[in-house]
């Protein structure tokens, strides 16, 4: 089934001492997100289904089960638990946040919700993370490397999909409840099923916190920056016949957060909307050919309180995907898509501007005893910049029992936003930014256990810029003068002993800008994460260690932030039918750590919720 009706199918520099350090790691550890099994189906690879066993790409995958027993805050929080990727905020997780994948900034990742596209063309562009309610989200796959000859353009570093609940055979209602440090507090419901012909998943949340003061400068205002959120999802499902289904979804998200403006000003405020909605047909045509067709929009629009600024960003694309089986081993895959852009802001020409983009892409794959070979595609018109053309290409060998190594290069582009382009800043004959990627992945996988191995190196070049000079006839102005290098390892895996499942990723990195010899600003060239989860007794606990080394606030800058060392743990228990009570402490040492300059972070934090729901 594809990407956009799933239905859940149940040259790196390194020092020696690193690798070293990585090669023990490697033999014994991983991430629990990436201990689901390896005949689970994912779709992000290809935009079909593919069992995870079988794809060349670095993909994790993470259940519900693993979202709700990791007890993260917000999608963003989630995913700084997953290999290869760090994340920065400015306060609590209601506020602008950046998640860096493989050292790339936020807008170099595409992101979608239940197939349906989400972005922003303000500034940098790239989707407002903290706009996505982590309550609603029942699933998240993780694809790190470029996948612009499948996705289009950002797809630069990676693609992150993310999925809510689809419906079920029976009836499934849940009611949740909980509260946290800092007046957190969570009140959610919904319901979930199918019978006959229809399914169907409904759910609604409401959630907030008082906050914390996030800035530590005088100046600042003298306030607590608290968030409120209400969001409300629905997903319908028709099935017409054994060959043909329909869907549609809607998820609905408005929240506020406070923020300082530098005045001892409180009522500093964001006023935030998030609604994606689509639809999809699927058709089993034959044995052989499946096609889908799907129309999907998006939009992001916030409002800068008290001066009452508003942005709006439209997203709406259309898709016509034809899916072959060749054989038993090959396939082969063609789909047309249009994108359509458009951005309301007061600060560019004519208050409005719009783009589009038009693209075939073409993907082959075939598997020939312990060899696969993958190759993708696309060529995009854009209404702006004329035509581009990417290409992918990997191929695996497994070469002994439950082994493989593969290796895969790939070229990537990102258009630069609406904003960057007609805002007074702006320069409307800047270029898109290019990526150009090779890897080599060694990974090994029994069961539920296993371990990997990537080397990487992303070469990004035409990168906007804020910066000093250019044709905006202000002091700065967006221009394509950066170039960037983004290398690095990733290991990972998961390995059971006993009762406990151990689980961890380590990075090494070495983001840093071409032209300058400088790290990029916020990331550290060492990260790790290293778990635990076992039973004791009836409950279910789990302790985590996630530690990062220091990082530039700013790139050449000598403001140095310091390096970091987290233990989180959680538990949960079912303490009566059909009543589960979930616990967390988050940096239970109570570490002070700065994830951005003269930003604070909550300290320690502790959160229990109560669900009830039938079995």
């Amino acid at each position: 089934m594809s990407l956009f009706v799933e239905q859940r199918l149940h040259g790196v520099a390194l020092s020696l001492r690193p690798v070293a350090c990585a090669a023990a790691v490697f033999s014994v550890l991983g991430s629990s997100a990436l201990a689901a099994s390896m005949d689970e189906v994912v779709v992000s690879a290809t935009r079909t289904e593919q069992r995870l066993s079988e794809v060349l790409a670095d993909v994790t995958v993470v259940d519900r089960a693993e979202i709700e027993r990791g007890g993260s805050n917000s999608v963003a929080e989630l995913l700084s638990r997953q290999p290869g990727v760090q994340i920065t905020t400015t306060g609590g997780p209601a506020t602008t946040t950046n998640v860096f994948v493989r050292g790339a900034s936020t807008q170099y990742t595409a992101v979608y919700l239940d197939g349906v596209r989400l972005d922003s063309q303000t500034t940098s562009g790239g989707v407002t993370w903290q706009n996505i309610p982590l309550a609603l989200i029942d699933r998240v796959e993780i694809l790190r490397g470029p996948a612009a000859a499948v996705y289009g353009s950002d797809a630069v570093a990676g693609v992150i999909l993310l999925f809510t609940k689809q419906g079920e055979a029976g009836v499934q209602p849940f009611v949740g409840v909980g509260y946290g440090t800092h007046g957190t507090y969570r009140a959610e419901a919904g319901v979930s099923g199918a019978t006959g012909v229809w399914d169907y998943s409904v759910s609604a949340l409401r959630e907030g916190s008082d906050g914390f003061q996030s800035k530590t400068v005088a100046k600042a205002d003298p306030d607590k920056d608290g968030h409120s959120r209400t969001a409300l999802n629905a997903n319908v499902g028709l099935q017409i016949s054994a060959a043909h289904r329909l869907q549609a979804r809607l998820m609905q998200a408005d929240s506020r957060s406070d923020y300082d403006n530098g005045t001892k000003k409180d009522n500093a405020r964001y006023k935030r909307e998030m609604q994606s909605a689509g639809a999809s047909w699927i058709a089993q045509w034959s044995e052989v050919y499946r096609s889908t067709v799907s129309v999907n929009t998006s939009r992001d629009d916030y409002r800068l309180l008290p001066s009452n600024e508003e942005t709006k960003t439209r997203l709406n694309t259309y898709l016509w995907q034809n899916d072959f089986q060749l054989g038993q081993y090959q396939t082969l895959n063609a789909s047309v898509e249009r994108r359509e852009d458009q951005f309301t802001n007061p600060k560019i020409q004519d208050g409005e501007q719009s783009r589009h983009q038009n693209a075939l892409a073409l993907g082959y794959g075939v598997r020939m005893g312990n060899h696969s070979l993958q190759i993708n595609a696309r060529h995009d018109e854009d209404s702006e910049f004329g035509d581009k053309t990417t290409g992918s290409a990997s191929y695996g060998w497994d070469f002994a029992p439950q082994w493989r190594i593969s290796a895969s290069m790939g070229t990537a582009f990102r258009v630069p936003t609406l904003y960057q382009r007609f805002s007074i800043y702006g320069d409307a004959t800047l270029k898109p930014e290019e990526g150009n990627n090779k890897e080599l992945m060694l990974r090994w996988g029994q069961g539920d256990n296993f371990a990997s191995a990537t080397v990487y190196r992303n070469k990004l070049t035409n990168m906007v810029a804020y910066s000093a000079g250019g044709v905006c006839g202000r002091s700065s102005c967006y221009q394509n003068v950066d170039q960037a290098m983004l290398e690095g390892m990733t290991l990972a895996g998961a390995y059971r002993a006993g009762a406990i499942k151990w689980h961890g990723s380590l990075d090494f990195q070495n983001p840093r800008n071409e032209k300058t010899g400088q790290m990029l600003a916020r990331r550290s060239q060492r990260y790790a994460t290293l778990g635990a989860d076992t039973v004791v007794q009836t409950w279910n606990v789990g302790a985590e260690v996630q530690l990062a080394s220091r990082r530039h606030d700013k790139e050449g800058d000598a403001k140095i932030l310091a390096g970091y060392t987290l233990v989180n743990l959680s538990a949960s228990k079912q303490i009566a039918k059909d009543f589960t009570l979930t616990a967390r402490i988050d940096n239970a040492l109570d570490r002070d750590y700065t994830l951005a300059n003269d930003y604070a972070t909550a300290g320690r934090t502790f959160y229990v919720g109560l669900k009830w729901m039938p079995q």
